[in-house]
């Protein structure tokens, strides 16, 4: 219990004899007491030297200000005693807040704690708080002792003087108030570093995507590369036992350096819209000349070659900064104010911890820049995400807008393409319906002048006037049919073959001629448009008179055969066949014409002596 714990801590400076001593204990009230003062011996030996080397040591203790360029291992000693003889009823812890790198402890000779490994590869513990329990069993009613054994290295050995060896103050105390003191460490510097290091991965991979769909804002993949080298970085820098040694762990860290100053100066001058081949060429020879630099110089001198790089590395990111600001300002000026602050905060968490690293300001555990610079990042991240979305919220807005223009254009041309269509058609009609009108026109003229128009003239010169009736019922005939085919309306197919049958019987009988006639029976219900039935007419009307006529036949035959596509009308005489004059005459020519005008054809065949067959095909 709390009332019960009266420390006496007292840095005593002990002899090698036992019991040791330690200066008279004074009675304390707090229940933390904090040690400063310590013996401390080198020895790399597992058992502590003798005393006759030790030296009083003040904590904390940097080796890189008390025993420059020593590397090994440092023994401290503190005793420590409980007033009245009177031990705490509850368990006792040290807090030791830094321990660089590796640390081992005993109390009252006995071996109670390691931080990790003490060879190659060595455990790295610069950055993580320790917290030790007392065993009661060890603790004596008077007299105690707290041996600790220090493993580091020197500064010229590391490239940061974080890293360098050094043991900070001791803490003493009732274990449950030193566990929320070492969990609340733990919680904001190597779980927040940690949690930190998680975001930026992610933060990463969302500016990779973003590239990756828009391969011209170049500056998402430099700001990707750049969260990713910075949480690799921190998690080589905070890892705790590798599998190489601690020299490598260095130059890695040294020279990721340069990976990082690339990555964050390309995305500044991409950003600005800036490019320099010069300073690209620049960039990508420090990628050899540093790690190359760091080999020649060796491990002995490392922290000498990397604090040189790092000046060098300030000024190149600050000349960039410099003009990435002044562009920003010409261009961007609405960005310019948070760009401005966060250059000005970032600017001087760098120049803080150069002041560190070049120990003009005390070193202390907890770098400036671990925290400032993941925070940086993420606001900077969250600006270009938010501008993204801005963007693709715009580019969405001018979509649908130029949606709608190209739909309210197709609307318009659509109707004007539907008007002049119209206007077209209404054209083309009006032409068509003047030349279809034109031809009839022409072809009725033909028609009269060569139908009817010869048989009237006939009439005229004729003397034989028995004759006349038969020729004017012939005139009357033509003309009937040429207004039958004015009037445009379908004939019945069946209706046709009657009217045929019936005219060219009564001609065929009154020439003296046998005349035979067949055609289908069945019902037919097929039509024939007007054009079509008014040329089979004159076809057959020529046909028949060329019988009448020239032929000198004793009968005729004819035959009428009806498919689903055409008319066929076969018709055969006994005569005496066509001369070559006739063969060549103007009915024959006439016909031909005739039935071609209505995509059918005629076709005639004779023989001296033989006749004459006309076949006649017509289409339906």
């Amino acid at each position: 219990m709390r009332r019960y714990l009266l420390l006496a801590a007292l840095a005593a400076l002990t002899s090698l004899s036992p019991p040791p001593k330690a200066a008279p204990a004074t009675a304390l009230a707090p229940t933390v007491v904090r040690l400063d003062k310590a013996l401390a011996v080198a020895g790399d030996a597992p058992v502590r030297p003798d005393d006759a080397a030790a030296v009083p040591e003040a904590l904390p203790d940097r080796w890189s200000s008390t025993r420059p360029g020593h590397d090994g291992v440092i023994w401290y000693r503190i005793g420590f005693k409980f007033a009245e003889s009177v031990l705490p009823g509850e368990l006792l812890a040290l807090y030791v807040e830094q321990a660089c790198s590796d640390i081992q402890v005993l109390l009252n000779g006995q071996f109670i704690f390691s931080s990790g490994r003490t060879v190659e590869p060595m455990s790295r513990n610069c950055q993580r708080p320790q917290l030790i329990t007392l065993p009661p069993a060890l603790l004596n009613g008077q007299a105690n002792v707290v041996d600790l054994r220090l493993q580091g290295y020197s500064l010229e050995r590391v490239g940061s003087a974080r890293r360098a060896a050094a043991l900070s103050t001791i803490e003493l105390g009732l274990q449950s108030e030193l566990t929320a003191r070492h969990a609340g460490r733990m919680f904001w510097e190597p779980t927040w570093i940690r949690g930190a290091s998680l975001v930026l991965i992610g933060l990463g991979c969302l500016m990779l995507a973003i590239y990756w769909l828009h391969r011209r804002e170049v500056y998402f993949a430099y700001f990707g590369w750049l969260c990713l080298g910075c949480a690799a970085m921190s998690a080589l820098s905070w890892a705790l036992d590798l599998p190489w040694p601690n020299a490598f762990t260095e130059f890695l860290l040294c020279s990721g350096w340069a990976m990082l100053l690339t990555c964050a100066v390309q995305f500044l001058l991409s950003y600005a819209g800036l490019r320099s081949r010069i300073i690209e060429s620049v960039l990508a020879t420090q990628w050899v000349l540093l790690p190359l630099s760091l080999v020649v110089a060796g491990g002995g001198h490392l922290f000498v070659v990397a604090n040189v790089w790092y000046g060098l590395l300030s000024l190149q990111l600050a000349g960039v900064l410099s003009i990435n600001l002044l562009t920003m300002r010409a261009r961007r000026r609405r960005d310019f104010i948070a760009v401005l602050v966060t250059t000005a905060i970032g600017f001087a968490a760098l120049l803080w911890e150069l002041a560190t690293q070049w120990r003009w300001v005390e070193v202390r555990p907890i770098s400036a820049a671990e925290w400032v610079l993941p925070l940086l990042l993420v606001y900077i991240g969250a600006r270009l995400f938010l501008m993204y979305a801005q963007a693709m919220r715009e580019t969405i807005t001018d979509r649908n807008r130029l949606a709608e223009q190209v739909r309210r254009m197709d609307e318009e041309l659509e109707s004007r393409v539907e008007q002049m269509t119209a206007q077209r058609v209404e054209q083309l009609t009006a032409r068509r319906v003047e030349q279809f009108t034109f031809l009839e026109r022409r072809r009725i003229a033909s028609e009269l002048h060569d139908d009817l128009g010869a048989k009237l003239l006939t009439i005229v010169h004729t003397s034989d006037g028995a004759r006349v009736p038969q020729l004017a019922r012939e005139a009357l005939d033509e003309m009937r049919l040429s207004v039958r085919g004015l009037a445009g309306k379908p004939v019945q197919l069946e209706s046709a073959l009657a009217d045929w049958r019936a005219e060219i019987m009564a001609r065929l009988e009154q020439a003296g001629i046998n005349a035979f006639w067949s055609h289908p029976e069945q019902g037919l219900s097929q039509t024939l448009s007007s054009r079509v039935f008014m040329q089979v007419t004159r076809i057959l009307r020529e046909a028949v008179s060329n019988v009448i006529r020239h032929s000198a036949a004793s009968s005729c035959e004819i035959r009428c055969r009806v498919s689903a596509k055409s008319l066929r009308i076969l018709v055969r005489d006994d005569g005496r066949g066509l001369s070559a004059d006739l063969r060549q005459g103007l009915g024959m020519t006439t016909m031909k014409r005739r039935a071609k005008q209505v995509d059918g054809q005629c076709l005639v065949e004779s023989m001296p002596g033989a006749g004459v067959v006309i076949s006649l095909t017509v289409p339906l």
